[in-house]
């Protein structure tokens, strides 16, 4: 909560921003080459698909099955995603972690005729927001006075979020740069968000077009030009902040530009920003790549089963393994920093298709030494055969469904199970 007089001072400030972005703690996601997984669903009534699901319907299956088995943690977002993170642990730990407990959620989800959908953004009518909270009615304010992309964003996307450590000493520099590089190969690859509101929109990946267009100061990823600690807090001070604390239950949205410098420099009429708030402005930034102690790498739209395992690896052994970076990093030049050409055109773009086939035959080669098991590499080969050598991703596939008069709606992650047919 702020305080009634200056409590911080912009190199106080910088001192944290930098030790909680890089200095993380070493038993945890600092340990070399562990990784988390962050899967989010869209929750959609199976016998009325694409029907949302009232979240008070989901959180009661979900309650019978938690806490889960291999320790992953559920939680809701604005719109009644379903998000389910796991604990850091290595590559094929995580991913075996991942999938017990996604079979246990979705298992008893279906049983009450939910579907698990993974999609980056829904179809048809933006759907209302299920979670209601101080922090996203001020949340959903602020981005408002920009247009209906923060509504689209809190209530209708849903990704895939690969954590990785951050190594020690100049690994850390490495591994930032690294992810910022392979970051637009990502967000390409596995674009799978062609459909809005009213039909195809023009982009292979909408959700990170639409994330694009909510504020580009939160949104957009650091400067590369500097050094890590620097380019970070240069970014996190001069972002907006999106809303103050006045007390626990009343969180005031701010609705004009205001950086968190400014408010260290003249304050706000509700007071001066302390540590306490420094950590939460922390919380509503959303680059590409977040630094909090480990990388977060936030650009890959959901993607189905067995998919999201070859995201991850993939991620996995480029950023962390420094031999299979450096055989793709003149591959991933020429697509370098093109954020709005892989929300675009995705593989349709020759640059990214090129770099695509050099970056998965390379990771491909690593990912026994990295850990992946053989269920990974047989997604990891088919995924290849299916899309990259083709210059396709999953978005293609929604655009051929629509095309042909189908639902665009992949078959959902939990379809197994499912009482109800899926149409």
């Amino acid at each position: 909560m702020p305080s009634s007089r200056p409590s911080l001072t912009r190199d106080e400030a910088r001192a944290v921003i930098a030790a909680r972005a890089f200095d993380g703690p070493l038993d945890q996601l600092s340990a070399d080459r562990l990784v988390g997984i962050e899967l989010e669903w869209l929750a959609i009534d199976a016998a009325e698909p694409p029907r949302p699901v009232p979240l008070e319907r989901v959180e009661h299956a979900a309650r019978a099955v938690c806490p889960l088995p291999a320790g992953g943690l559920l939680t809701f977002e604005p719109g009644g995603q379903v998000e389910l993170s796991s604990p850091p642990l290595p590559l094929l730990l995580a991913c075996d972690a991942t999938t017990t407990d996604a079979h246990v959620l979705g298992d008893a989800l279906a049983a009450e005729g939910v579907a698990l959908v993974a999609l980056g953004l829904e179809p048809g009518p933006r759907r209302a927001r299920a979670v209601h909270s101080a922090r996203y009615d001020a949340m959903e304010a602020h981005f408002d006075r920009r247009g209906p992309a923060g509504r689209t964003m809190m209530r209708s996307t849903a990704a895939l979020q690969v954590n990785l450590a951050l190594g020690r000493g100049d690994e850390i520099e490495r591994r930032w740069r690294a992810a910022h590089a392979i970051g637009p190969l990502l967000a390409a690859a596995f674009a799978n968000s062609p459909i809005g509101s009213s039909g195809p929109t023009g982009q292979q990946s909408t959700r990170l077009a639409v994330w694009s267009r909510i504020d580009g100061g939160r949104t957009r990823h650091p400067a590369l030009d500097r050094e890590c600690r620097d380019a970070w807090a240069d970014f996190v001070l001069a972002s907006d902040v999106m809303l103050v604390r006045a007390t626990t239950d009343r969180h005031v949205p701010v609705l004009r530009r205001f950086s968190f410098a400014e408010w260290i420099d003249v304050g706000h009429e509700l007071g001066w920003p302390t540590l306490d708030d420094l950590d939460y402005h922390l919380t509503t930034l959303f680059p590409p790549v977040r630094p909090r102690g480990w990388l977060e790498l936030r650009m890959i739209d959901a993607v189905p089963d067995p998919w999201w395992r070859v995201a991850v690896a993939l991620s996995a052994v480029l950023v962390q393994h420094p031999a299979a970076f450096e055989l793709v990093a003149d591959a991933l030049a020429p697509i370098r920093g093109r954020w709005d050409v892989a929300a675009r055109d995705a593989l349709h773009d020759v640059r990214f298709a090129t770099a695509a086939q050099e970056c998965f035959r390379v990771a491909r080669i690593a990912l026994p030494d990295a850990g992946a098991d053989d269920a990974t590499l047989a997604a990891f080969d088919e995924y290849v055969s299916r899309y990259v050598s083709r210059g396709r991703t999953p978005a293609d596939d929604r655009l051929d469904a629509w095309r042909s008069g189908h639902s665009p709606l992949p078959e959902p992650d939990n379809a197994r199970r499912l009482a109800h047919a899926w149409i």
